[in-house]
């Protein structure tokens, strides 16, 4: 919103359909839907989390398990119920269905695609995505007169940075899955590492890193030609170089230790990912 859109709206005259509070009411919603995510996913995962994280237990440990069924209904209700003001009261549309639709699909992972190959990545990728996708959805009004707004501009960039939270999300999702073999094995998941095995998991994230790395370059490249050098320094150190090391450490990888150590620089580069938007507001 601030890095992207806000400057290209005011250069067309525009204003966002979100003022301050409305974007702060949408930025609430999507964190309690998240919220209310997680704490399903840890009501159905207790015994698997016993094993593979026995000292970050939150359900019986700090939340009572009926407790959390109900802190996870009305979590999902608050955050839909945003949605549906958000839609009477400004020009987006159908944010409150896309809201619940992210409830059912949170809950539908948490029961079953969680266990299954492939499915529960590529669904938690894909509400890491919309979260990216969504601020844009939130101005789709002026996608019907492109000619005001440089709405190519926008696709272009939404796209790019849609993407990267989908890949890096399917990278990060796959580490996991490595990570939590023992108690996902336990009980039943048929995750990639326990169909597949280490070896062809490895590969899978070898794979995504690699096409997120050469991307990457592309983008590095074009910038350098319109002499974006900050840009180009920052997308080097921050985000290339830190993938091509969980890249390195990757095939070394053998505990659940060093698979949480990769998770985590994998969050980090999910975060200097985003943050290189900045550099959009500053060469506006």
């Amino acid at each position: 919103m601030y890095c992207v859109l806000q400057p290209l709206l005011a250069e067309a005259g525009k204003k966002p359909s979100l003022n301050p509070l409305h974007f702060l009411l949408l930025i609430l919603s999507s964190v309690l839907i998240a919220a209310a995510g997680y704490i399903i996913n840890d009501y159905f995962d207790l015994n698997i989390d016993r094993i593979n994280k026995p000292g970050k237990l939150i359900i019986q440990k700090i939340i009572k398990r009926r407790s959390a069924i109900v802190w996870h209904i009305a979590l999902s209700i608050i955050g839909i119920a945003i949605g549906f003001y958000l839609d009477f009261t400004t020009h987006v549309t159908l944010l409150g269905l896309s809201n619940a639709a992210c409830v059912l699909l949170l809950f539908v992972y948490s029961i079953s695609l969680k266990k299954k190959l492939l499915s529960g990545n590529i669904i938690i990728s894909a509400l890491t995505a919309w979260t990216v996708l969504v601020v844009t959805w939130c101005e789709i009004r002026f996608f019907f007169n492109p000619a005001a707004v440089n709405t190519i501009k926008i696709t272009r960039i939404t796209l790019l940075y849609t993407g990267f939270a989908f890949v890096i999300s399917l990278i990060r999702e796959a580490i996991k899955d490595m990570e939590d073999i023992e108690g996902d094995r336990k009980y039943g998941c048929k995750t990639m590492p326990i169909t597949w095995g280490f070896n062809a998991s490895k590969i899978y994230v070898a794979t995504w890193l690699t096409i997120l790395v050469l991307s990457l370059v592309a983008l590095m490249i074009y910038m350098l030609q319109l002499h974006w050098w900050m840009a180009s320094v920052y997308c080097l150190v921050f985000i290339i170089a830190p993938s091509l090391k969980i890249f390195q450490r990757l095939f070394t990888a053998k505990t659940p230790q060093e698979f949480h150590s990769l998770s985590t620089m994998v969050k980090l580069v999910m975060f200097t990912g985003i943050l290189s938007m900045i550099f959009f507001r500053i060469y506006s």
